[in-house]
């Protein structure tokens, strides 16, 4: 059996991660609305995102369409983009 490796990357953009974690960009708009960019800041156009914020967003999403499951919000949230 011959095991293949992933290509992972740097950076991934918005499209590319709504692909990789197999959900819409809408859905994407709204785990990082519901997220990350829940105290006052808005959500900055063209985000990037590293492998490690495709795992929270694949949590998220998770936990968020899991009815039995407590909502969390502000569990990261970001104050001030820069």
């Amino acid at each position: 059996m011959t095991l293949t490796k992933a290509v992972t990357k740097d950076y991934y953009s918005e499209t590319e991660a709504a692909r990789a974690l197999g959900i819409t960009i809408a859905r994407l708009h709204q785990l990082l609305d519901r997220y990350v960019f829940n105290v006052g800041t808005s959500r900055p156009p063209n985000i990037e995102f590293a492998s490690s914020d495709l795992l929270l967003l694949s949590y998220w999403n998770k936990e968020s369409s899991s009815p039995e499951t407590e909502s969390h919000d502000n569990v990261v949230s970001i104050d001030h983009y820069k």
